[in-house]
């Protein structure tokens, strides 16, 4: 076993690999950015090195760097976590050349795994079902066009080096193909420096479907299946396992396509085969297909160990530092059921844009497993994934599982920046997913249910007002003194209620049209005569009500100067990002609906219109100009004046 690894991540994953390093003994190294000095992981570690800026570019996929630290401080091997070098096979030749051990598959079996096309080619010949499709080299956009009318549509087009959903398009007719072609070509160029693509036939009712594999680069197990059917823009938001509806033939003939393809690969380590499944006739042994194989270790792992007791971190150490593979697959078995839900920073009714803030208040439920690279005051940075936490919940039945999933999102606070947790609370009382109805396009048929379900009501706002007031006391006392009066207005950043106290523990609150009557009686909240799971939390940012549904009351700072607000002459940055491109110029005469620019926010591109017909008046922002949230970008004349 190690004496010492060194981790080239951050965040979560880097604090998951630091809790079981510490548990078999082993000392851990993290490094840093500039952005991450204070950060949890760094903390958490034995031993913490700079390695450069906050662009990941400048710290974290610098390789040299990370193997120079590795070696200052006597680590053995380097751990990736995901993402950034975790599938860099350059990198794992640099390390292996340093003499250090990479934990995790060869720098041979990431290649061939590598690009999408090359791979598909290989599972092929190792008996492994893919999906009709065009993988060749031929990237002239005539012959992608032919090829995606003979495959017929819709087709999907895919970056052939890609992942997270990042250069993929959705194609339903053949005269959509250019533009969709050139648009996944482009984001494929950004985000993985290869703009090649491939086009797969697309299933109309797709489920996710991928198997945990280990192998030590002899032989390979599988340790079943996970779902991962609930998306959002080929995303994933909430991941269980084992997966619904599941038969023991389907289960068996999954396990032996993934166990195929990972020994077809000489593999070593944790890995993730992914199928695209179709669910139109239910699941069946004829009707999955390899997508891709994650050389690494996935953000959704902790479902897989808690089905099945396993710790695939400690695994991973184990199989790099010689010994061979902790047990057989009849050794293996599903105990119950679980859960995964992702809470990101992130503004779900202006589209799940990505979000900064300081964390002013963060609470998690005991509960639940959860997994964080955050604690309360750090602050969500505009550099990375915007994920805060992952909740994790284990349960004997599918049901009890999600209930318990329901019951840890509900007593999850967060303050100080938005988050995706109402989003994540409709979910999971979605009647069909709680039948086990799920496939990739649930979110999008029940996007605007979801998101109106998450939004706060009256009620949450009435009791924030208390919050406001200094009468989050239960007893209603705390805020009552000579000088201040029992009828009084409040107001807040967007708005002000009417706010009467009534007696002990008793209140009225006018606000948005309507009168909410406010009691504290049994150890909760009650409004208009029914119970409420609600905290009211006062914090640095504002006041919070958390339970049921959250919500944050910001006051009116009272030094604050208005400006002209913008109106719809004004393009803003909706999030902190890179400016990849301006196409227009002073002077120019805009349509609405043209682009304007883009921006590029955690790899991805959003294209930003105009809100109306006009004339470019100015151009505030430049391609590679780094902007935060609300930045203006262009100005149109002024409507009477174009």
């Amino acid at each position: 076993m190690f004496q010492k690894i060194l981790i080239a991540n951050r965040g979560e994953i880097a604090c998951r690999v630091i809790d079981t390093a510490r548990k078999l003994g082993v000392r851990t190294v993290a490094v840093y950015s500039e952005a991450d000095r204070g950060a949890r992981h760094v903390a958490l570690a034995d031993e913490a090195l700079p390695i450069g800026g906050p662009a990941p570019k400048d710290s974290y996929l610098r390789g040299d760097a990370i193997i120079r630290a590795a070696l200052d401080t006597g680590a053995g091997g380097i751990h990736p976590g995901y993402g950034f070098l975790s599938e860099n096979p350059d990198f794992v030749d640099a390390v292996t050349a340093a003499g250090l051990t990479f934990i995790g598959p060869s720098a041979q079996a990431i290649r061939k795994m590598g690009l999408k096309d090359a791979a598909k080619a290989l599972m092929a010949e190792a008996g492994v079902p893919v999906v009709p499709g065009y993988h060749g080299e031929n990237q002239d956009a005539d012959h992608l066009q032919a090829q995606a009318d003979r495959i017929g549509y819709p087709v999907l087009i895919k970056a052939v080096a890609g992942g997270g959903g990042k250069g993929m398009r959705l194609v339903e007719r053949a005269g959509d193909f250019p533009a969709a072609l050139q648009s996944a070509q482009g984001e494929a160029a950004t985000a993985f420096g290869n703009p090649a693509v491939l086009i797969e036939k697309y299933i109309s009712r797709p489920r996710h479907i991928e198997v945990q594999v280990f192998g030590d680069g002899q032989r390979a197990v599988h340790l079943f299946e996970r779902d991962c059917s609930l998306q959002r823009r080929h995303q994933k938001v909430i991941e269980e396992a084992p997966a619904p509806g599941m038969t023991p033939q389907m289960r068996a003939a999954m396990g032996a396509a993934a166990t195929r393809a990972a020994e077809a690969i000489g593999y070593a380590g944790a890995g993730t085969v992914e199928f695209i499944v179709d669910a139109s006739r239910g699941l069946r042994p004829d009707g999955f297909w390899f997508m891709e194989m994650n050389t690494r270790l996935q953000v959704e792992h902790p479902v897989t160990e808690l089905v099945t007791g396993i710790d695939l971190v400690e695994w991973q150490l184990r199989v790099a530092s010689g010994e061979p593979l902790p047990a057989r697959q009849e050794d293996l078995a599903i105990t119950g059921h679980a859960f995964e839900a992702r809470l990101y920073a992130e503004d779900v009714p202006a589209g799940f844009l990505p979000a900064t803030g300081r964390l002013a208040h963060l609470r998690f439920p005991d509960h639940a497993r959860i997994e964080t690279g955050v604690r309360p005051g750090d602050a969500i940075s505009p550099w990375y994934d915007p994920m805060i936490a992952k909740i994790v919940t284990h349960g004997a039945t599918r049901a009890i599982a999600l209930r318990a999933l329901e019951s840890a999102l509900v007593d999850t606070e967060v303050a100080g920046s938005v988050t995706n947790v109402d989003f994540l609370i409709a979910l999971t009382r979605h009647e069909g997913f709680g039948r086990g109805e799920v496939d990739t396009g649930l979110i999008a048929r029940d996007l605007q249910a979801l998101v109106e379900a998450a939004e706060p009501d009256s009620r949450a706002k009435a009791l924030a007002v208390l919050g406001l007031a200094g009468l989050d006391d239960p007893t209603l006392r705390g805020g009552i003194t000579l000088w201040q009066p029992l009828r009084r207005t409040i107001a807040w950043d967007g708005g002000e209620a009417l706010l009467e106290v009534l007696g002990p523990g008793a209140a009225r609150v006018t606000l948005d049209g309507g009168t909410h009557e406010i009691g504290y009686e049994g150890g909760r909240w009650w409004v208009d005569g029914s119970p409420r799971r609600s905290r009211i939390v006062n914090h640095a940012a504002g006041t919070s009500v958390f339970g049921g549904r959250s919500l944050t009351l910001i006051p009116l700072d009272p030094l604050a100067r208005g400006g002209e607000e913008a109106g719809g002459g004004m393009t803003l940055s909706p999030m902190p990002g890179l400016v990849k491109a301006i196409f227009v110029e002073p002077g120019q005469q805009v349509a609405a609906g043209e682009p304007l620019a883009i921006l590029e926010a955690m790899k991805m591109e959003h294209t930003l219109t105009a809100a109306r017909d006009g004339r470019v008046a100015e151009v505030l922002a430049a391609a590679g100009d780094q902007v935060e949230a609300g930045a203006a970008l262009i100005r149109l004349e002024e409507e009477e004046d174009a």
